[in-house]
């Protein structure tokens, strides 16, 4: 990939783009202080995914780069000398580990006589989480932005790519992205809000009485499974629950989508520098773990990302998924509980639909302009349906006598 000096609207202001095939050559120090600035003041980032230490992980243990699909290449912006501003940046030779499916557009586009992959994703693989995409250090927000998403299209477009896709930005930066011109995109997840509960029992007092009991009624035939649910960050973290969890995860990802997408390298590297930013459940019988649910944990949320298991028990799925994150949220004052892509059974267990978004650019004039139709067809359908269930969410109807 190339690219060339952008320009942005503050003309005093000289931006220089430039692509990297591995996150070191920016540097810890320097990635960080644009991902995470909000690290320099203490405590945890909001969320572990931009940071230097997980998106080196997936590098060095190989889960992206040569054969994967996945060629980094990041982005970094100065502004007369200075780095202001960070991406992480990919070639894609597939839709694969993305969770915003455009596989029709591929078969679209290729129908048509067009070559759709490569293309660029603006992301965090195999995660979706919001999170920041554009990472822009404190105080050159503006000129930042631009650099960013103007140096990704141009790139894009000099290499005649056919399209850029910024997936899981959060909502400012979709608002950003559509005032440069890139389509937004909307679409849905299941999030646990967090609203001052003390403890469990308080938050189910806020249900209606057949979800309670029948989350009450799920826990108790879980916990019959014959053993223990441990709840493991930092150091009680080993390297021998990596081995079991491992187990868990290719049988999961077995099943889901051919081949689990992270290494095993990827574990043993997260058990030396991503420890305190995970959560790790395991469900233990007869000493031997038999299933396990791992999160990350943010400033202000609990990501849930993978579960697995080698012997099957009634609703242990749902225990060590949702009701073990909701404990651990209310426990450390969490605000929330992210539960993944999809899965309308999540509503029933206290999680509402929220909008996600994502932002597109497509180099074909014509193939662009029908995608926009289409998104603002799709954009209405999405809104309706999560209007649609949030009214059948388990929480009571407040009554005006209340």
């Amino acid at each position: 990939m190339t690219a060339q000096p952008t320009p942005v609207d503050d003309p005093k202001a000289r931006i220089e783009i430039s692509v990297h095939s591995a996150i070191s050559q920016i540097g810890a120090a320097d990635w960080d202080a644009c991902a995470t600035p909000e690290g320099s003041q203490g405590g945890r980032p909001f969320d572990p995914f931009t940071t230097y230490r997980f998106l080196s992980a997936l590098e060095a243990s190989r889960s992206v780069g040569v054969g994967t699909g996945w060629t980094p290449q990041y982005l970094s912006a100065r502004r007369n000398g200075e780095l202001i501003a960070v991406a992480p940046l990919y070639a894609k030779s597939h839709s694969q580990g993305e969770y915003i499916f455009d596989h029709n557009w591929a078969h679209a586009y290729e129908r048509a006589g067009g070559r759709y992959y490569p293309k660029l994703q603006m992301a965090v693989p195999f995660t979706p989480a919001t999170g920041r995409r554009l990472l822009v250090k404190p105080g050159h927000e503006g000129v930042g932005h631009a650099a960013l998403v103007q140096g990704a299209v141009q790139i894009a477009d000099e290499n005649a790519l056919s399209s850029l896709h910024i997936t899981f930005c959060t909502e400012a930066e979709a608002r950003v992205g559509a005032d440069m011109g890139l389509m937004a995109r909307a679409s849905q997840q299941f999030h646990w809000q967090n609203h001052g509960y003390p403890d469990f029992d308080t938050f189910l007092e806020n249900l209606s009485s057949r979800k309670r009991k029948n989350i009450r009624k799920e826990r108790a035939t879980a916990q019959r499974f014959g053993g223990q649910i441990l709840a493991l960050t930092g150091d009680d973290l080993k390297p021998e629950h990596w081995d079991a969890f491992w187990r868990f995860y290719q049988d999961t990802g077995a099943r889901k989508w051919g081949t689990p997408y992270l290494t095993r390298a990827f574990f043993d590297i997260a058990q030396d520098t991503l420890r305190d930013d995970m959560l790790l459940v395991l469900a233990v019988r007869e000493g031997r773990p038999i299933a396990g649910a791992l999160n990350f944990i943010g400033r202000e949320t609990l990501f849930g990302r993978y579960w697995g298991a080698i012997e099957d028990h009634a609703c242990l799925h749902f225990e060590a998924c949702y009701y073990q994150a909701i404990d651990y949220a209310i426990q450390t004052g969490l605000n929330r509980v992210e539960a993944g892509a999809q899965g309308a059974h999540k509503l029933a267990r206290g999680y509402l639909p929220v909008t996600t978004h994502s932002l597109h650019w497509v180099r074909d004039a014509g193939f662009s302009e029908a995608i926009r139709s289409y998104l603002e067809a799709e954009r209405e359908a999405v809104d309706e349906e999560i209007e649609v269930l949030t009214s059948y969410g388990p929480f009571r109807k407040v009554t005006e006598e209340e």
